[in-house]
């Protein structure tokens, strides 16, 4: 059994989030060979609290990076494949990969693309932190574009704010729930991926899209290479 790593932090209830996911996905993938605790997946988790400067990546990034660098690097040498919990973090994928490390990050890019390919998707919604859907230079889903039309959700302040509000209130907070459900009908896509680790905290709204959960993809990979 292959260990799994999280980085987590930005924020810690996403790292929680996807280790649940996790587990729930090798539930499903393994169906009745999942006999108990036994067959769960080995899972090494690293909340580092300044991680969560990544909303505000153009003014932290040597910050965040920093942070980011010796979380991986403390993970490195107990796992053998990681996920961020993260999806602004993404980022920083070119220069986790510089560093020559020996665990394979699972990127969330990559999942993405994956399932906008595997389902011919002409057109989908993006929605996320300010830094990721602007597609701009801080953006890890600019590749994204070359797969499909990508159209962004809640550009300025109000989906950015919605998710820090998530962040500092807890998903439960009154309100919240409804400007999410206003900004999904809003998005001009049947289609929307979910890339931020927050907005699935959310209760879901009543709508006719299909909203992927990009962690649920990262969940759904971890649990396949764990068993390798």
């Amino acid at each position: 059994m292959a260990t799994i790593g999280i980085v987590a932090g930005s924020g810690p209830d996403a790292g929680i989030d996807l280790w649940t996911k996790l587990l729930a996905a090798t539930r499903h993938q393994l169906g009745d060979e999942y006999t108990g605790d036994a067959d769960a997946p080995r899972v090494v988790i690293v909340s580092e609290p300044e991680l969560g400067r990544s909303m505000e990546l153009e003014q932290y990034e040597a910050e965040v990076w920093a942070a980011l660098e010796r979380t991986v690097r403390q993970l490195d040498p107990q796992v053998d494949h990681y996920a961020i919990a993260c999806n602004t973090l993404h980022h920083f994928a070119p220069r986790l990969g510089d560093l020559g490390l020996g665990a394979h990050l699972v990127s969330a890019i990559d999942v993405s693309r994956a399932h906008v390919r595997g389902h011919g998707l002409e057109t989908v919604g993006l929605m996320g932190a300010r830094p990721v859907v602007d597609l701009g230079p801080w953006s890890p889903y600019r590749p994204l574009g070359d797969d499909t039309k990508v159209v962004t959700a809640g550009l300025g302040t109000e989906l950015h704010q919605l998710i820090h509000d998530v962040k500092t209130h807890g998903p439960g907070h009154p309100g919240l729930a409804d400007t999410w459900a206003e900004i999904v009908a809003d998005t001009p896509a049947d289609t929307i991926l979910l890339a931020c680790t927050e907005l699935p905290l959310l209760p879901a709204p009543v709508t006719d899209k299909d909203l992927v959960d990009v962690t649920d993809l990262i969940a759904e990979e971890l649990a396949r290479l764990a068993r390798t």
